[in-house]
């Protein structure tokens, strides 16, 4: 193989990894916005740059009721607590988002279970759902208090310094954080995280 052709394969490989770097999930408190570029102050402390589409989606988190969620596809954060799960907030999601459940990276422990929220139960401690998603569903516990949130359309003027905001970026190979979609708190309603 030439030298020529190693490097080729190389290069494409490389571009390959990039295309198919997970997504950057940013938490944090908007401190200024500049065209279309976001700065926000992360969970973790860090001043960063988040590169706004020019047709970026904004959504606006407003508080709703689990009767509301009924029969809808949902994401529910979750611990193990005592051998059953324990919501720490629920919420609506899009339909393109992958169903299943997965590890979290909001606590230690933490669960993703996106499904049809099938069932609901008033029980001792709280409510009681039913999550059904392919191949596997789980039952959750959701004490009172937890944050239950669904979504209205926002736009770029939602994007006020102090709130706060939750997406899933693109990390491009520059090292830019690139955004296509956000959730943003509206009247003191935050999006989940």
């Amino acid at each position: 193989m030439t030298r020529a052709a190693s490097f080729a394969i190389a290069a494409l490989v490389c571009s390959l990894a990039f295309a198919q770097q997970p997504p950057t999930r940013v938490r944090g408190t908007i401190t200024a916005l500049d065209g279309n570029v976001l700065s926000v102050k992360s969970r973790a402390g860090e001043d960063l740059q988040l590169h706004l589409t020019p047709d970026v989606g904004v959504t606006t988190a407003k508080a709703t009721t689990l009767d509301a969620l009924k029969g809808k596809y949902v994401g529910c954060t979750a611990v193990s607590k005592d051998g059953r799960m324990v919501a720490v907030e629920v919420h609506a999601i899009p339909p393109q988002a992958k169903p299943g459940q997965f590890p979290w990276d909001l606590m230690p422990s933490s669960s993703m279970i996106n499904a049809n929220l099938e069932g609901l139960a008033q029980v001792n401690g709280g409510s009681e759902i039913v999550l059904n998603y392919p191949n596997g569903s789980q039952t959750v516990l959701v004490p009172p208090g937890t944050p239950i949130v669904a979504f209205d359309p926002g736009s770029r003027a939602d994007l006020k310094p102090g709130e706060t905001i939750w997406t899933n970026a693109r990390r491009e190979a520059d090292g830019r954080i690139v955004v296509e979609r956000l959730n943003v708190s509206k009247d003191g309603v935050r999006p989940p995280h």
